[in-house]
């Protein structure tokens, strides 16, 4: 085991023009061999302090620096950035931006290739070959999927075999399959090869699995630092600071008196804990526990594949015998959706889930008229999409970015939603402009410059940008990702006032959490076809189409099948609802439980709930 760490004494940073500094009397240390979650809100600070371990800041980020950052004995301002690559991996948030040769190999030669360093094309197989991506290496990066290039940026951080590995949101943009085999090769590195790893997560349910110590960052400075256990149960803290719970923790916090304890007081952090600490209350009676199952999917098993009923309602959209592809340079024809018939009505709340490259964002494309199928036909609110030019689609049919900055053009997000609607000469959009700032609250966002504003805020003013033009149809491509609990409040509030204007709302995401919670509708995409079009409870029931598709069970979902339950619970306060049958008491609601947006809660229950209890 390596004597290093990382050690952070009395740190304060400010960026210049900064009204103040980002970072105060900031301290911390990091033991080597660690496996360390750094957490806090968006604007914490967080990424700010973990760009000092490798001297982006100060040398790359110039500002104001006091205090002192030491990696491995040495102090940072007294190397350079390129010397403490050799020592500390990173992997950004922004991780295209590190992604500079035109091969995934190519790329990933790159670092130790400019070292100097002889071995450079056998330490880039390894990398590869570590994360899987050596049927890829002859592959062009921008042939792959937004998840394959987070994975790509990883294996080239693996090649320069670096004691620390710093990883900046880990799961973004992946599919709950390469998110965990990410989380496992992280792992193998923590325990076989003995590495320090670092990573920013906001999704507590991976800190919980893998992680051994946590770091809370508030406004500025480090909170605290605690192992895993200990500070996934300071729900005031982690709530205060829009950290989300896992749920079974927050399960626990929203049952009565002691019943989701461990038997050392606290709260479980991971589903074999929850399954030990919940099997009392459903032991207690069957069939209150088959009650409370049956009232937990109560509203949210409704749509899915249209009904013969539903079939005589128009659609609004229509796929037949849709195919569609890319080329390649290299092995030609890429299929990425092949023969697809689909339908959607008014009123549906579709989830597009899949693998990363299995074509959610394809689809969503094609329904903007942006690519015309290579065969087949899609229509949309009764308009070929090959036959209608995008920009009349878009009057009816808003896509969301996965990447939300590229949607503001302007230097105020009141000037952006005016932009849009003066291109369709839309009458009095001043008037509409204040409508849509005061119906979706942005109205102290109005001001601000979308571009320099956090990620969270970002997706609320494209949402904002997009229907301010009064669509039927809205498409959003991954709204959630990578953003803290109070920014995933706000957004999946939107997603349902969104529901009161627009008639049918598509979401690709990955974020299963939401796909349970807000979906009347989950379309799980693979080999170029729609493998299921269900409802979440049947979705996330189907053991074999989990497998097929490397789904994976929200904490929730999986908790009900460990407990027995006939049907799973999709949200936290409906487990509760569940548990507290079985012990007769009365429900408390989940700390937290609604703040991914759970189905059925109102506006205000969502802006209100989550305190520690």
């Amino acid at each position: 085991m390596s004597s290093n760490n990382i050690v952070v004494e009395d740190l304060t940073f400010q960026y210049p023009g900064g009204d103040e500094a980002v970072l105060r009397d900031a301290s911390v240390t990091i033991e080597p061999g660690e496996f360390t979650a750094v957490v806090g809100g968006n604007g914490s600070g967080k990424t700010t302090l973990c760009k000092t371990f490798n001297g982006l800041i100060p040398h790359f980020f110039e500002g104001t620096f006091d205090g002192r950052v030491s990696v491995a004995g040495t102090d940072t301002r007294e190397s350079d950035v390129a010397e403490l690559s050799k020592t500390v991996g990173y992997v950004f948030q922004d991780f295209e931006n590190q992604l500079v040769q035109e091969t995934v190999r190519d790329d990933v030669e790159f670092a130790p290739l400019n070292h100097g360093l002889d071995d450079y094309a056998e330490r880039a197989t390894r990398a590869l070959e570590t994360l899987g991506l050596d049927h890829l290496e002859d592959r062009f990066i921008w042939e792959l999927s937004g998840g394959q290039q987070h994975l790509v940026a990883l294996a080239g951080v693996l090649a320069m075999d670096p004691e620390f590995i710093f990883v900046d949101e880990p799961a973004a943009q992946l599919d709950p399959r390469n998110a965990r085999e990410t989380y496992e090769q992280l792992r193998r590195l923590n325990e076989e090869r003995d590495k320090t790893v670092i990573v920013i997560e906001h999704h507590s349910e991976f800190i919980a699995d893998y992680c051994d110590e946590m770091v809370l960052v508030s406004d500025g400075g480090v909170a605290w630092k605690e192992p895993v256990e200990v500070g996934l149960n300071r729900l005031d803290d982690l709530l205060a600071h829009d950290i989300h719970p896992p749920q079974v923790t927050q399960i626990a916090d929203g049952l009565p008196s002691e019943a989701g304890t461990l038997p050392s007081g606290r709260y479980p952090v991971t589903v074999d804990e929850a399954a030990t600490a919940f099997q009392p209350a459903t032991a207690r009676g069957s069939r209150a526990a088959v009650d409370g199952g049956a009232v937990a999917t109560a509203g949210a098993d409704t749509g899915g594949a249209p009904t013969d009923g539903e079939q005589d309602r128009d659609a609004l959209v229509t796929m037949r015998g849709v195919g569609h592809g890319y080329p390649t340079l290299r092995e030609g024809y890429n299929h990425v959706l092949d023969g697809l018939d689909l339908e959607l009505h008014a009123g549906d709340r579709v989830a597009l889930v899949g693998a990363n490259g299995s074509g959610k964002s394809t689809l969503l494309r094609l329904l903007t008229g942006v690519e015309s199928p290579d065969r087949g036909t899609v229509t949309v609110l009764g308009r070929d999409t090959s036959e209608t030019l995008p920009e009349q689609l878009a009057d009816d049919t808003v896509y969301i970015h996965q990447n939300p900055e590229e949607m503001f053009v302007e230097d105020t997000v009141r000037k952006d939603i005016a932009y849009y609607l003066e291109n369709r000469d839309t009458p009095n959009v001043d008037d509409r402009v204040d409508e849509i700032l005061a119906y979706l609250d942005l109205e102290h966002l109005a001001d601000r410059d979308g571009r320099l504003m956090s990620l969270g805020q970002q997706r609320r003013a494209s949402l904002g940008i997009g229907l301010a033009t009064d669509p039927t149809v809205v498409l959003l491509d991954e709204p959630t990702g990578s953003l803290d609990l109070q920014s995933r409040r706000e957004v999946t509030g939107m997603l349902r006032k969104a529901e009161s204007r627009v008639e049918t709302v598509v979401v690709a995401s990955h974020d299963l959490q939401l796909v349970a919670a807000w979906a009347n509708r989950v379309l799980v995409m693979g080999e170029g076809e729609v493998l299921a079009d269900a409802p979440p409870a049947a979705v996330f029931s189907d053991p074999d189409l989990l497998a097929e598709t490397d789904l994976r069970q929200p904490q929730v979902v999986e908790l009900s099948r460990r407990l027995g339950l006939e049907s799973p619970a999709l949200s936290t306060d409906a487990m509760c609802e569940t548990l507290a049958r079985s012990l007769g008491d009365d429900v408390v609601e989940a700390g937290g439980g609604g703040g991914i947006g759970e189905a059925g809660d109102s506006d205000d229950e969502a802006e209100s709930d989550g305190g520690a209890r």
